[in-house]
């Protein structure tokens, strides 16, 4: 969905309908940036899709996670709203997470913890901090913002286009850079790899599989690795579905503690 992101990157995704490679491919970095974005977390106007997800640290322990996203755009690439209700298991069933993603200013986050029955609002700063315990930062699940960092393109290949991005603000993130792997066809970020100040590739992040839904090209495995641990996150997305007419009140701060059951059930085929 993000557009969970999105938060959402191995090259053996499946074939997919989608427009043929143009004859010239784009040289502009942030053309091709725009489109990108637009292609992970718009597709329709909203969305749904329930969340698998395993995380696997460095001794090779799991912990699992199950939680359902709802989406709402305000305006293709413009602000959008995140709602993420976790199901399983029992010791973080009904957490929930609000974002209000802004272009023009920092995102609002809101996170409710049950068992304290507490809103916690997570700051700016913490915007690249584990979500729940995973590999995935708060950052993954809305996106970060085109207009966070200078891209330049390095190369252009028949299957894809590949991206450096560096970040306006250095002093507020952990990476001096990193660099994506759009494919050309359907505009999906397929790998991205940030890199240290030594110029070290320490995070990836992995498409695994894509697949086609209501004539969008869709994430629905990934995997995100801290390869300094060995540790990583499986994520796999199912019962994805765009275009449900969300209302504006589904994303309020009364479903932090009101989950709005009717819009997490699954759509009916």
């Amino acid at each position: 969905m993000n557009r969970y992101t999105l938060l959402s990157l191995t090259l053996a995704g499946l074939l997919l309908p989608g427009p043929v490679l143009a004859e010239e491919p784009l040289t502009d970095a942030d053309a091709i940036v725009a489109r990108a974005n637009l292609a992970a977390y718009y597709a329709g106007e909203d969305g749904r899709a329930e969340a698998r997800m395993i995380i696997h640290d460095a001794q090779g322990r799991e912990q699992r996670r199950q939680f359902t996203v709802l989406r709402r755009d305000h305006a293709d690439g413009g602000d959008q709203d995140f709602l993420v209700v976790f199901s399983r298991p029992s010791d973080v069933r009904g957490t929930v997470y609000l974002v209000k993603k802004h272009m023009d200013r920092d995102d609002d986050r809101w996170l409710y913890l049950p068992g304290l029955d507490l809103v916690k609002r997570i700051a700016a700063g913490d915007k690249r901090t584990s979500f729940v315990g995973s590999h995935f930062y708060y950052e993954d699940v809305s996106g970060r913002r085109p207009s966070d960092d200078v891209h330049r393109l390095l190369e252009t290949t028949d299957s894809h286009y590949l991206l450096e991005h560096r970040p306006k603000d250095p002093a507020s993130v952990e990476f001096t850079s990193y660099r994506t792997w759009i494919d050309r066809r359907t505009f999906l970020p397929m790998k991205i790899e940030y890199r240290n100040a030594a110029g070290e590739v320490y995070r990836r992040v992995e498409v695994e599989a894509v697949t086609d839904i209501q004539g969008y090209p869709t994430v629905t495995r990934s995997r995100i690795s801290d390869l300094d641990s060995g540790a990583y996150t499986d994520m796999e997305f199912r019962f994805i579905a765009y275009d449900l007419g969300i209302p504006a009140e589904v994303f309020s701060e009364r479903s932090l503690r009101h989950p709005p059951r009717k819009w997490l059930a699954r759509p009916k085929p």
